[in-house]
């Protein structure tokens, strides 16, 4: 049984995709408004003290867009930074429109696009990925040749099954087919708790 708020994070999820799917470019569709749509989202799910309750819990990567330099955010002073954070780290540029995310009167986009996989000062992170590659948690291609790429400091596994996750990233599956996914990351997540022995 899920938190109610991981139901309307399901929903609107699969509902996203589904208006994606819809359009004849996908989110790149001209006149589609991306971005709007995910504010939309957040803003129906996200409480009122959402900021309260991700301060210093929550590490948001973004991007900035003039010095090209990653920064982790977990400092928010108000529901309405939280989200705009939020927003910059899913800005792909063009993806997701043409238009940086304004934070504190500077321009950010996805903090991937530099540093996808930030590692905290202290403690230890575990590294979660929708890619096949040398991380705690991610899909195992099993069968591939051992060759690897670095991008913004991710090795991801050179495969096929990795460029059909990267189409489907992008221009998302059928309902069944994205909860098959998420079945499969909920399965891989329980896996590395289960190996680490953090299961309480």
């Amino acid at each position: 049984m899920y938190p109610r708020p991981g139901l309307e994070c399901n929903e609107f999820t699969y509902k996203f995709a589904e208006e994606i799917r819809k359009q004849y470019l996908g989110a790149i569709t001209p006149g589609y408004d991306f971005m709007a749509h995910l504010r939309g989202g957040m803003e129906t799910i996200l409480p009122s003290n959402a900021h309260e309750i991700a301060e210093n819990r929550l590490h948001v990567s973004i991007t900035n867009t003039k010095t090209r330099e990653n920064y982790l955010v977990s400092h928010f002073s108000s529901r309405e930074d939280l989200i705009k954070v939020l927003l910059a780290s899913s800005f792909v540029p063009v993806y997701a429109g043409l238009k940086a995310v304004e934070y504190k009167g500077e321009k950010w986009v996805d903090g991937g696009l530099t540093s996808s996989l930030p590692i905290l000062p202290i403690g230890r992170t575990v590294t979660v990925s929708p890619f096949s590659g040398r991380l705690d948690i991610s899909p195992e291609d099993k069968g591939q040749l051992d060759l690897y790429i670095n991008i913004a400091n991710q090795d991801i596994m050179l495969s096929v099954a990795n460029l059909v996750r990267l189409n489907q990233a992008l221009f998302p599956p059928s309902q069944r087919k994205m909860e098959s996914l998420y079945q499969n990351g909920f399965d891989d997540a329980t896996t590395f708790l289960l190996k680490e022995n953090w299961f309480e």
